[in-house]
Formats: structure tokens, C-alpha cells, sequence
């Protein structure tokens, strides 16, 4: 069984295919691909699987138990992350007590960067670190049942002590995976702020980001090399979603889509193979790559809108994070897609440790000037959490920024800040996170949406936008003292 039990502590749990984790009251539920992945090779290789999701499907905790209950699985695997692993420690040892017999598996980048903790922590059986669940996963299963060796990356139990078999490997051909099966994992239950109905789609290019160098990112932690598949293997991928699937729409949610030559060769493929006409397409991309010209193919080839990481208007913070870009650069590519007719979607983070309080207020007013000249079209605000296993994790002990205990992970959920900031108090910053959502209802943006209303599509997306913004802003107004 591959599950995401269910917490509510605070909201919706953005547990699945979230880098950074936050509690929603307007939820929307990204599709794990990499579990996902795991599941459809164990089914390949004669395992009997069971998809549980309780996040999306909105089960409660005594349904969820009652599931656990009848099932029996021999094996259940969760992905974690660290403001809810403490969860998983006390479920997994409720779920020991019920069934013995169980192996328990734990993957994701908290457990990645700290591995022994969990197994010291609870009565897990296997701690996966690396962000190839799927292998790994196998591997474990593929041990338990065929007395082969367990891969690398994975630590256990054995004679009452905890092992391991080393660093994890990042060696998998993701050319040779088999499609997903949509079905097995209950993908109509996923899907963000999309233009078009359902069907819609997730993808995924590559694991995770070709720079794979900022400091904040916890992806880096199990994805610390970028794998990458061939440009033709996505097409066909995408070919396979929209004849067997119907799809209408697809986000491919790669860290960062590749560039360069590759994406050159994806959009011509799009294009020659017809899909251009048949999808919108969407995905991550750096604001480097959208030098004039490039935009202007995508969009030709499908793409409808771009995630960008805006993250800092300030370069010292931008360098200091190495984010690899100029604040130039977040100005000409917002501009250049933008003309070319894709639309841009904005991450913003605050409270950065060496940053004051007109730092952020530059941050706040780069993303309003970008969304009131049309140069952008929705933006998502984060406070910055120090994940462990990040290069900033490892800063913030160094220099004691810390507001409380490093181990009280609950408190990295960004209903408040984690770190000290030089001139503002935590009330502030999240102040701020509300009012760089409230650009929305600036007279400027409702008129140019308004005016580019041209169907009752356009209509519907933007009243589902304008519940999720009224979302984002309650999501920032539970503050801890």
C-alpha cells in the first residue's frame, strides 16, 4: 500500500509533489508522480498494490483506520516531510500495535537528510533516502519476497540494530519506466488551477531541477544530480495521456523543464506530432531560458502558462542563495512570455534571515508591478523554511537564526516564520505574505482580466482563481506568537 494518511490539523496537508509543504483551506491536490512511478512497477512486477491517498480523497482518520483494518497490506509506504513526520512517527507506531506483521516504509527529502532519526523515533522497518521511491520501493518489495539484496540509499533493522546499505543511487534510466498507470493511482482525483476541464494531467520531464544549486530547496536533498528523459519519450508519454486518456490539459511538474536544445526538440515535436493543437501545456521553468524567440516557440508547441521562482526582488539574496539569476532576468522573462502569449505564474518567498523589512517590501512591489503591467498573471507568496538537509538548513545553525528549537518540525508548517529576520517581527512577515496575495484585487488586474474574458472558460477559471487568492490569504492569518 502507498498512503498519505490523513491530517487536518491546520487545513489541507500539501504533502504530494510539494517541495515546500503548507496547510491550504482552498486545497488542490498535485499528483505524486514518483510514488505514482513506484506503484505501476510494483503492479509490473506481480505485486497486488493498493493506492490509498486519504489527503485527496478526504477521508477521516477513523476511515483511514478501518482501511488499514481490512486491508491487511503486508507493506505500506508514506512519503513524508518534516512539519508533519513527528504525525507519521505516532501513526506508525498505532499502526504497529494494530498489525505487527506490517513493514513500514518512510521516503521523502526529511528523512533523506536524517535517516537514523525516524528509525530511532519510531517503529518504522525502512527508511528510503534519495528521491527514487519507485526503484527503491521495488527493491524493498522485491527483498521481502524474493530474498534479493535491498538497493542502495536504504536503511533497516537487523538483529534488533539499525543498518544501511550506503549512499543512495541515482543511476535509473527513466527512458526505460513504463507509463503510469493512471488508473492504479486515481488521477482524476489531482489537479491545480487548470484553463481547461478535466481530463487533466501531470508529467514528468525530469527529476528534479537541471541547476539543482539553491540553497532553500529541499528537492536538492534527494535529487542533488538532474536525470533527465529524451525528448521523444515525453512525447510519447503525452501522445499516450491524450489518445488513451483524453487529456485536454497537462502540467509537468520537473523542478525546472529542461532548456536549451532539449526543449527546442520537445517543442518541435509537439508541433510536428499535432499535440500543440490537441493540449495546453504548462510547466517550472527558470526565468534565464525565456530569452526572446523561445517563448514565442512555446507557445506555438502548446505551452500555456510557466512557475517561475521569482523568490527575491534583491540580488545580494538572490546570490546568496544561488538562485543563478539576475533581478533583470525575472523582469525581461516575465516580459518576453508574456508578449509571446504565456502566461506567468510567480513564487515570491520571505523572511529571509539577512533580509529587513525594505528587502521585502522591494520583493512585494517587483511582483505588483509585474502583475499590474500584465507581465505576470498569478503569484503564489511562501514564507522561507530552512528544510534539513539544505545548504540553508546548515546556515541557520551555523548562525544560531532559529526562533525556537530546530527540532520542533511541526513549527515549519509556514503558519509562522522559522527564522529571525534583522528588523521584523514574525507578524510582519507574514503581513506581508497576505498583501502580496492581495495584488489581486488591485482595479488595474480585475480590468485586464476582465477585458480578456472571451468565453465562459475564461469566466470559470477566473472565479476558481479568485477562490483560491481568498484561500492563500486565510492560510496567513493563523500566526503563532
Amino acid at each position: 500500500m502507498i498512503s498519505y494518511p490523513p491530517f487536518n490539523d491546520k487545513g489541507s496537508p500539501m504533502l504530494t509533489q510539494n517541495r515546500q509543504f503548507q496547510w491550504y483551506h482552498v486545497p488542490s491536490y498535485i499528483y505524486p508522480l514518483v510514488p505514482a512511478m513506484a506503484a505501476t512497477l510494483l503492479k509490473t512486477e506481480g505485486f497486488d498494490v493498493i493506492w490509498n491517498d486519504a489527503i485527496a480523497e478526504k477521508w477521516d482518520e477513523e476511515r483511514f483506520l478501518q482501511n488499514f483494518i481490512s486491508e491487511k497490506p503486508e507493506i505500506i509506504a508514506m512519503e513524508t516531510k518534516t512539519p508533519v513526520v513527528k504525525s507519521h512517527w505516532k501513526l506508525i507506531n498505532k499502526l504497529k500495535t494494530i498489525n505487527p506483521e506490517c513493514k513500514f516504509v518512510l521516503m521523502g527529502d526529511h528523512v533523506t537528510a536524517l535517516p537514523k532519526e525516524s528509525m530511532e523515533k519510531c517503529a518504522v522497518d525502512y527508511v528510503i533516502t534519495g528521491g527514487n521511491y519507485d526503484s527503491s520501493l521495488l527493491g524493498i518489495a522485491k527483498f521481502l519476497r524474493d530474498t534479493t539484496l535491498l538497493p542502495k540509499g536504504i536503511w533497516h533493522r537487523k538483529n534488533g540494530a539499525v543498518n544501511n546499505t550506503d549512499g543512495f543511487d541515482l543511476n535509473i534510466d527513466l527512458n526505460q519506466l513504463p507509463f503510469i498507470d493512471r488508473k492504479l493511482t486515481k488521477a482524476y482525483l489531482y489537479g491545480e488551477k487548470w484553463k481547461r476541464k478535466f481530463p487533466f494531467y501531470y508529467t514528468m520531464a525530469g527529476r528534479d531541477c537541471p541547476w539543482a544549486k539553491c540553497k532553500f530547496c529541499s528537492w536538492t536533498t534527494i535529487y542533488p544530480v538532474f536525470n533527465v528523459r529524451k525528448p521523444d519519450n515525453l512525447l510519447d508519454e503525452i501522445g499516450f495521456l491524450i489518445q488513451e486518456h483524453g487529456a485536454k490539459e497537462i502540467f509537468d511538474d520537473t523542478g525546472t523543464f529542461p532548456g536549451g536544445e532539449w526543449l527546442n526538440k520537445f517543442c518541435t515535436g509537439m508541433i510536428d506530432r499535432g499535440y500543440n493543437k490537441e493540449i495546453l501545456f504548462s510547466c517550472n521553468m527558470r526565468f534565464d531560458y525565456l530569452k526572446k524567440g523561445v517563448p514565442e516557440l512555446m507557445k506555438k508547441a502548446g505551452f500555456r502558462k510557466i512557475k517561475s521562482g521569482l523568490e527575491s526582488a534583491n540580488q545580494k539574496t538572490l546570490d546568496r542563495v544561488n538562485k543563478g539569476i539576475k533581478v533583470q532576468d525575472i523582469i525581461d522573462g516575465c516580459r518576453n512570455a508574456s508578449e509571446a502569449g504565456i502566461d506567468v505564474h510567480l513564487t515570491v518567498m520571505v523572511g529571509y534571515p539577512w533580509e529587513t523589512k525594505d528587502d521585502a517590501l522591494r520583493t512585494l512591489n517587483l511582483a505588483k508591478e509585474l502583475m499590474v503591467k500584465g507581465y505576470a498573471e498569478m503569484l503564489q507568496a511562501t514564507v522561507i523554511i530552512p528544510y534539513p538537509g539544505t545548504p540553508l538548513y546548515r546556515e541557520a545553525l551555523e548562525n544560531k537564526w532559529f526562533r525556537f528549537n530546530p527540532e520542533e518540525y511541526e513549527r515549519y508548517d509556514m503558519t509562522e516564520t522559522v527564522l529571525n529576520t534583522p528588523d521584523m517581527e514574525p507578524e510582519e512577515i507574514i503581513k506581508i505574505c497576505q498583501n502580496i496575495y492581495k495584488v489581486f484585487l488591485s482595479p488595474p488586474y480585475i480590468a485586464r482580466h476582465l477585458l480578456n474574458i472571451r468565453s465562459m472558460e475564461d469566466i470559470s477559471y477566473i472565479l476558481r482563481g479568485a477562490k483560491a487568492i481568498t484561500g492563500h490569504i486565510k492560510d496567513f492569518l493563523t500566526i503563532r506568537k
